[in-house]
């Protein structure tokens, strides 16, 4: 009666892939509720109720957490073909620095993967960073855990922040501080706009957005 839809990430092809799912639903007349993000490239929107989070008031507000601690250089860490929730964080990561009034100067925005310790070298030595802001939990455990491996301290020498808040954030060396997502929650409004997609096709294409909160570990 209905499809929940986690669009594909993290692959060169994830677009072609995710219009050729959702083409075969809509041909099949199936509705669909979107989780987390949009299938299309900002700033287009799809025919299709969404339901996440505010992405770009999350990569805000965990960038201004660090800029509170006094960091003044401050990294921003996504994998390359991640999904355009990477992107609104990125520009909530900007938000803040701008409200901030700090200007960055030589390179603080990377895409690669945190696993790779030539990348993450480089990206040390030419951003110079107190700070990184990390897309998700699992770039910035991935990070955490070549850092350490490379001598640095967490936090004495840099600290990590991540988003979502997944089970093994506490579990880390560092235990992370993140944003919170609760996807009970999410389950329950997704369910909820399902349901009423279902019962009333006519109602206008909405995005449902649930509140996240700051984690401090």
């Amino acid at each position: 009666a209905g499809v929940f839809f986690a669009p594909l990430e993290l692959i060169s092809d994830s677009e072609v892939a995710n219009r050729r799912v959702v083409r075969l639903l809509e041909r099949a007349r199936v509705p669909v509720v979107l989780l987390d993000r949009c299938y299309l490239p900002y700033p287009e929107r799809s025919a299709h109720d969404l339901v996440g989070i505010d992405n770009r008031c999350t990569g805000y507000k965990i960038t201004e957490h660090l800029l509170r601690l006094g960091v003044t250089r401050v990294a921003f860490l996504g994998e390359e073909h991640a999904a355009q929730t990477v992107d609104a964080r990125l520009t909530g990561f900007f938000e803040a620095l701008r409200i901030h009034g700090i200007r960055p100067d030589g390179e603080w925005t990377w895409r690669g993967s945190p696993t790779d310790r030539s990348f993450v070298v480089r990206m040390i030595e030419k951003c110079r960073p107190q700070g990184v802001v990390c897309a998700n939990d699992v770039t910035a455990a991935r990070l955490m855990q070549t850092l350490l491996a490379l001598g640095y301290r967490i936090p004495e020498d840099i600290r990590i922040v991540g988003i979502d808040d997944v089970k093994y954030a506490s579990l880390l060396p560092v235990p992370l501080t993140t944003i919170h997502q609760n996807c009970a929650a999410l389950g329950s409004v997704a369910m909820a706009t399902m349901l009423e997609r279902v019962a009333h096709p006519e109602l206008p294409v909405r995005d449902v957005l649930v509140p996240t909160k700051l984690v401090v570990r």
